[in-house]
């Protein structure tokens, strides 16, 4: 059996020596190169566009302007399955280029050109002429009477707003002896930093365009680029190389429709468009930041008598995934401390900022700060320990959410926080730190967090596989579902292995996905892939082997079920004996004069589940507080993500998890001028990415419940590991100066402005 051990990385060795293809490995050097004009202006119109010196420039083929777009497909950019419901279909807001200018960097012209040089003088010489407007940039300002108006449809900015209403909050909060405790939690826009740049090429064959670009959703990008570029799907090919990662930044669909349309309008020649990290973060997607305000009313005896959550996300200039994210937030508000009394308003609204998407935790890392934080502040205000008020209130075994009917089977939490404080140590160090004085001072913090696994019941989901028994023996795998750096590959052989009998090293996963060829799969996304993938493999294997058994069954005279699959042999389940290799059976399967049979299988799987992954995150923090500096001195994650596929590449998940965590909590923010709307910090330099240098060993520990409702009982892993990293920092900072600091990151800037106010500088 290979579920559940440490085995290596079917694509370790190419990687490490430098043989895999990337996106840019594999075009051709016979490629056009395209640029993109952004705009100057952070909200306006387009007046004109001078583009006579920018052709004049030796190399350029051809510049295209917003004038240029004769018929106007608008088309969503959120990586979400299809659904037929118009209802349920996300907002077609963006056009390859666009005259209607929202934000900072939006995407009004382009230039091709034979060469980089020749493209990068082009850009530099096209001179454009705006009706400018006023902008707006925080996120309630712009849902404000007199705002400026960023999308007519949608009056005071305002995407969407849900809300959940549970018991009588109003009545509830006038119960005798009870405590307020309040406040307003904010997060701020990050960005992915993924090391490979988003870049694509796409050129034509016959009347069908091709596109070979770095994403997470290939047979999503195929319906996106047929919708903008008003065509059948039919007609749109995407192929999806190796990834560099993504993490939700390439669960949109970013410039594959204009690539495509650019090679187009050049009767189909090849066209390569390479995104520079400065615009990466400009536009591309963002994380939202989210301000949210919670208050709590507590009992003597530290039980919630009502709750209400008000959380405002920033979308930025378009809908991308919209309000799916501060939903999927505010939905845990109500599940991670169940409360009969709650109150929960949740607002996605527009402002004229880079445009937020998915980022790694959808949501969930905004909401846990929020609520994490707040669950700190009651705890202190009541007198409690944290981690015993947490064991009093969070969700109890048993618990069942009416909606996506996930149920907590375990002691997950308790479990959890158990192995996580004995990790660190800490209660010595909870009690060694308390009431300190001096300039450097130690603190020790937890959190916890709430994740859903996949999409459903919001979404479609479903898996298809594909699998074909070589000649020799050795298996074909094809999934949907794709690699993206995470290992998904290798666990995705580790079960078929298991199910259908061979070695490990019979199985080939083919990790490069063609929508011409690979069956169909929404990607990368919702930590989803093992977890859904795994009914279709299963399925699949099964259908697989049934197969080969029944055609064993000619060549050995045995009943199927006396046949089983052994590594890799046929065996005679009565007496164990190896009666013929998988190799031989096949290679007298295809080339038989009598029964000539290609032995593959295909299938899909709707899933019609779901499952809670829990966690939590202790870090241990010194803080400098006239320098106003955090350093983290150590830190442990624990999770239950069900039955460990492969406990390697767990680990790295979690430490790449927490790692995203640190730089969310100690240092990250993109930052935009208030007198244009500018990002200043779109660089590697500027934007305070942690490194290596602001880690402490990173520890990963696990609570193996294996999931009831899973195929492999295994559940979430990719995003789970961010989620409580930086309100466990948050509180750790609390802990040691007695001083709470609300808006991450924890950074100087924020400590500064804490310190003073609370008179501790």
């Amino acid at each position: 059996m290979y579920v559940g051990k440490k085995v290596t990385r079917v694509d370790a060795y190419d990687k490490v020596i430098g043989r895999t293809k990337y996106t840019d490995d594999l075009c051709d050097k016979s490629a056009y190169i395209a640029q993109v004009l952004h705009s100057t202006i952070a909200h306006g119109k387009v007046a004109s566009i001078d583009v006579s010196q920018a052709e004049k420039i030796p190399g350029v083929v051809k510049v295209f302007t917003c004038f240029d777009i004769k018929e106007k497909h608008y088309f969503p950019t959120a990586g979400h399955p299809w659904s037929t419901d118009p209802g349920h279909q996300d907002v077609a807001d963006r056009l390859v280029l666009t005259d209607e200018v929202r934000f900072y960097g939006d995407d009004i012209a382009a230039v091709v050109a034979e060469d980089e040089v020749s493209a990068a003088q082009a850009i530099r010489a096209i001179k454009v002429e705006y009706e400018e407007y006023p902008f707006v940039l925080d996120v309630q300002e712009a849902m404000k009477d007199g705002a400026p108006q960023i999308h007519k449809e949608y009056p005071h900015n305002i995407l969407k707003h849900t809300t959940i209403r549970r018991g009588n909050y109003e009545e509830a909060i006038k119960e005798p002896g009870l405590t307020k405790v309040e406040g307003w939690y904010e997060t701020p826009t990050v960005q992915h930093c993924h090391i490979e740049n988003f870049i694509c090429y796409a050129e034509m064959e016959g009347d069908r365009i091709t596109v070979v670009a770095s994403t997470q959703i290939p047979h999503i990008v195929r319906r996106v680029v047929g919708q903008a570029l008003g065509i059948p799907w039919g007609k749109v090919r995407i192929i999806k190389p190796y990834i560099g990662g993504g993490f939700g930044n390439k669960q949109d669909v970013l410039y594959e429709p204009l690539c495509a349309w650019l090679s187009m309008q050049l009767g189909g020649h090849l066209v390569k468009l390479d995104i520079p990290r400065e615009d990466t973060f400009v536009t591309n997607r963002v994380r939202h930041a989210i301000r949210s305000h919670i208050v709590s009313w507590v009992r003597p005896d530290g039980t919630y008598a009502a709750r209400k959550l008000e959380a405002f996300s920033d979308q930025g200039a378009y809908a991308s995934h919209g309000h799916s994210i501060v939903a999927k937030g505010a939905g845990a508000f109500p599940q991670l401390y169940p409360c009969e009394n709650v109150e929960v308003d949740a607002y996605t609204v527009f402002t004229n900022k880079s445009v937020a998407g998915a980022m790694r935790g959808y949501g969930i890392p905004q909401a846990m700060w929020a609520v994490e934080c707040h669950t700190e502040d009651v705890a202190a205000k009541m007198g409690m320990d944290p981690i015993a008020f947490r064991r009093k209130t969070m969700m109890p075994v048993g618990f069942t959410d009416d909606f996506s009917k996930n149920e907590l089977y375990h002691d997950s939490f308790n479990q959890c926080l158990d192995k996580a404080m004995a990790a660190i140590g800490y209660e010595q160090k909870f009690r060694e730190y308390q009431n300190q004085t001096g300039d450097i001072r130690r603190g020790i913090g937890a959190a916890i967090f709430w994740y859903n696994t996949a999409v459903w019941p919001i979404s479609l989901e479903t898996s298809s596989c594909r699998m074909i028994l070589n000649q020799d023996g050795s298996l074909q795998v094809q999934l949907g579902e794709t690699e993206i750096g995470q290992g998904a590959d290798t666990a995705y052989t580790q079960m078929a292995a298991d199910v259908l009998g061979v070695p490990l090293g019979a199985v080939h996963v083919v990790s490069c996905q063609d929508t011409d060829v690979t069956p169909f799969g929404t990607g990368a996304y919702a930590s989803r892939q093992t977890y859904t993938a795994g009914f279709a493999i299963r399925q699949t294997a099964l259908l697989l082997r049934e197969r080969i058994l029944t055609y064993a069954q000619e060549l050995t005279r045995m009943p199927p079920y006396n046949l089983d699959i052994v590594d890799g042999k046929i065996v005679r389940t009565t007496d164990g004996r190896e009666l013929m290799t998988l190799g031989e059976l096949s290679t007298e399967a295809l080339y038989s004069l009598i029964n000539s049979k290609h032995l593959s299988a295909e299938s899909t799987s709707q899933i019609k589940s779901n499952a809670y992954s829990f966690g939590c995150t202790i870090a241990e923090v010194e803080v400098d507080i006239p320098m106003c500096k955090v350093k983290l001195l150590d830190i442990v994650n624990v999770h239950d993500a069900g039955t460990l596929i492969n406990p390697a590449l767990a680990e790295a998940q979690v430490h790449g998890g927490m790692s995203m965590g640190i730089g969310f909590g100690l240092s990250e923010k993109l930052l935009f001028d208030p007198k244009t709307g500018r990002a200043l910090n779109n660089n590697l330099l500027d934007y305070k990415l942690s490194t290596f240098m602001d880690h402490p060993r990173l520890k990963a520990l696990f609570i193996e419940n294996p999931e009831p409702t899973s195929a492999f009982g295994t559940k979430a892993l990719g995003e789970p590991p961010t989620c409580s990293v930086a309100p466990a920092i948050r509180n750790a900072v609390y802990q040691a100066t007695g001083v709470s600091v609300n808006e991450a990151p924890v950074n100087p800037h924020n400590l500064f402005k804490r310190f003073t106010e609370e008179g501790i500088l």
